[in-house]
C-alpha cells in the first residue's frame, strides 16, 4: 500500500461524489464497512474528531454505492442496513430520486 499523503473530509467527499452527507456518515460510522485504513479520524484537540477518507476509501465507497443502486430493491435493502432512522431513510430516498 502506498503512503497516504492526504485525506478528504467526509463533507468534502459528499460534495465531490454528489452523495448525501447523512448517508455517507451512516456508512463510515462503522469502520468495518470499508477496508482498514480507508477511514481516518482527525483529532484537532476538541472532543470531536473529523472523519476523513483516503483515495482508496472514496473509490471503495463509490463502488459500494454504485452496486447498491443496481435495483430499487437492492437500494432499499442497502439503506435499511446502513441507516437506522426511518425518517433519514425517507429523506435519502427522496433526495436520490430527485
Amino acid at each position: 500500500m502506498a503512503t497516504i499523503t492526504h485525506v478528504f473530509t467526509i463533507d468534502h467527499v459528499s460534495q465531490m461524489i454528489g452523495e448525501d452527507l447523512e448517508l455517507l456518515q451512516a456508512i463510515v460510522s462503522n469502520d468495518d464497512n470499508l477496508s482498514s485504513g480507508s477511514i481516518i479520524s482527525v483529532h484537532d484537540g476538541t472532543e470531536k474528531a473529523i472523519t476523513a477518507l483516503t483515495d482508496d476509501g472514496i473509490d471503495e465507497l463509490t463502488q459500494m454505492l454504485t452496486h447498491a443502486r443496481r435495483s430499487a430493491e437492492k437500494w432499499s435493502d442497502f439503506l435499511d442496513d446502513f441507516v437506522s432512522d426511518p425518517d433519514s431513510i425517507a429523506r435519502i430516498k427522496a433526495r436520490s430520486s430527485a
